[in-house]
Parts: structure tokens; C-alpha cells; sequence
């Protein structure tokens, strides 16, 4: 019995199923533009590994042996399959195809970015699924990235994941902000907060978002030698602007987030004392759908929401 050899030849199982429709040594060759000794070379060498003679001599001209029509369509998957995994990438045409899209991000993202990517996703292409996943500590979204159970993740980091391909969306300038009739917010102009006061105000902050990640307030108090106030814990970001209108409690986080709170809730919004950095929100991606076009399409509409908002 024969033994493949270790790197088969695709263009061997094309003479084959060449040699097999056209049972004519001579016409396979000129169909390959190469000449008759060589495909005659390729049909002895294809008798070997297969043990059979793959073609023999009929009444009118050669015919394929019994086993020789049973390798017909075996080579003829193999070839289809082979010119599947090498055809160049259709471009993706959002309003006609269905796609399935997973996103992960926080809720103190700005309360107008998720939702224009939603608007921009069911008006560009309504026939696609769209997911959106929270982030939390529990979650692994480098593996979830990896595995193809999230293709994008916004968020925002100090230090970012490495081996990942990432972009900038957008800068988003740190403030205070707390209940406009609040004793402190009364007696105190919006610029005149000074870094004994903030430290001393009672905080609310989010809870750990990211794995590894303290957040740029900490980080940036911790690099100082200074520590705030921390007296409330939210794991819920979007309910923090709510909790704000009943208490004495500061929240310190990015102007987009506040922007559409101070519209509608009695809030009054400081200048930071101290001079902490933007916090910079980024989209993620693995190296799996980096190339494939209708993720980057899904970039370009997340992409597009962050340019949106900063004009808005």
C-alpha cells in the first residue's frame, strides 16, 4: 500500500482531475501549457501513490479505471477548497449583507457614543447583528478578543494591551461635579476648588473597570503622593450622576460623560484642581479580523461616532 509523500502537490491533484474529464494525455497539456512528457511524467507518478492505473485504453481512446472515477470528485473538492482559502476578500457591502458584530465597552462612555453607533449600524446595514458587552474586572476580553467572542472593545487604559491593534478616538478633559445646591457647590465659583477641598470632599468613584487598571484619577493622585476621599463605590457608572443629586458626593470623571447629565440634572460642574491627564479612549482589535472588511467597516462607524461627538 502507498504512503503520501510529506508535501502533496496541488498542482499533481489538478492533473489528476484534468487527466480524469479529459482522458488525453496531450489535451491536459496543452489545457497547462506544458509539455505532453511531463503531464505523462505527472500520470506515472500519480499511478505510483495511488497503486492503480488510474487510466487505461478503451475502445475510443483511454478511460478511467473504476478507482480512477472515484478520485473525480475528491480532487475536484480539494482544488475548490484550496482556490476558497486563497481568493482575495469581496468587499463588504453593508446594506446587503448580515453580519454579527460584539462590541465591549464601559457605561461611562459619553451617553450619545454607543447610541450613534447603533443608529449608524441599523442605517448602514439592517440586516447585521449588533452586541454590545459590558466590561468588568471578571472579564478577559484580551482572550475573548482571541477567541472571537468580542471582535472590538473601547475603553480607556493608561498602559494598553500589547500584541493588539488599537486606535485613538477621542480625548476627554477631566472634571468635578456635584449637586448644584449642595453646601460646598454653593459658596464655591466653578474655578475656585482648590486641591485641600478635593481631597477632603467626599468621593464617588466607579469601581475597577479593567483588570490591572486602577483608572487615570488614582494613578494620577498615587504618582503625587495623595489620596482622595473615596466614601461610595459604583459598580453602576450611569447611576452615579443620580446618586449626585441626594448627597454631598464629588464625581470626578471626563466633560463628554457630564455634558449630557448638567442638561438635565440640578448639577454643578467644577474645574479639576488638579491637573489630571485626559482620559483617552481607544477602540481594540485582534490580529483575526484585522484584515477582514466588514470589521473594518465596524471600525470606520466607531470611528466616525468619536469624530461626531467632539464636533457635537
Amino acid at each position: 500500500m502507498s504512503t503520501l509523500p510529506d508535501h502533496l502537490d496541488i498542482h499533481l491533484i489538478r492533473i489528476l482531475y484534468l487527466l480524469l474529464c479529459e482522458k488525453n494525455v496531450s489535451r491536459v497539456a496543452l489545457k497547462l501549457n506544458q509539455p505532453q512528457p511531463s503531464i505523462s511524467a505527472s500520470l506515472r507518478k500519480l499511478r505510483e501513490l495511488t497503486g492503480d492505473p488510474i487510466l487505461v485504453r478503451g475502445a475510443r481512446g483511454m478511460v478511467p479505471t473504476q478507482h480512477g472515477q472515484s478520485l473525480l470528485e475528491p480532487a475536484k473538492r480539494i482544488l475548490e477548497e484550496t482556490e476558497r482559502l486563497f481568493e482575495r476578500k469581496n468587499p463588504f457591502i453593508p446594506n446587503e449583507e448580515a453580519r454579527i458584530f460584539r462590541i465591549a465597552a464601559p457605561d461611562y462612555l459619553d451617553c450619545q457614543f454607543l447610541p450613534n453607533v447603533v443608529a449608524a449600524m441599523r442605517r448602514e446595514s439592517p440586516k447585521s447583528r449588533l452586541e454590545i458587552h459590558s466590561l468588568g474586572p471578571e472579564v478577559d476580553y484580551v482572550r475573548l478578543l482571541s477567541d472571537g467572542n468580542l471582535d472590538l472593545v473601547i475603553a480607556n487604559w493608561e498602559e494598553l494591551p500589547q500584541h493588539l491593534h488599537v486606535s485613538k478616538l477621542f480625548e476627554d478633559p477631566v472634571v468635578c461635579v456635584m449637586r448644584a445646591d449642595a453646601p460646598y457647590a454653593r459658596r464655591t465659583a466653578a474655578d475656585q476648588m482648590t486641591v485641600e477641598d478635593y481631597l477632603r470632599l467626599p468621593h464617588v468613584a466607579p469601581t475597577q473597570m479593567l483588570p490591572g487598571y486602577q483608572g487615570v484619577i488614582e494613578s494620577c493622585l498615587e504618582s503625587m503622593e495623595m489620596s482622595r476621599n473615596v466614601m461610595v463605590e459604583s459598580a453602576y457608572f450611569g447611576l452615579i450622576p443620580y446618586m449626585l443629586t441626594q448627597t454631598d458626593l464629588v464625581l470626578t470623571t471626563g466633560s463628554q460623560f457630564v455634558r449630557h447629565y448638567e442638561k438635565i440634572l440640578p448639577l454643578k460642574v467644577f474645574q479639576a484642581p488638579i491637573q489630571f491627564p485626559p482620559m483617552q479612549f481607544f477602540q481594540l482589535w485582534h490580529e483575526r479580523v484585522h484584515h477582514a472588511p466588514e470589521h473594518k467597516w465596524l471600525r470606520d462607524q466607531v470611528s466616525a461616532a468619536a469624530r461626531a461627538l467632539l464636533q457635537g
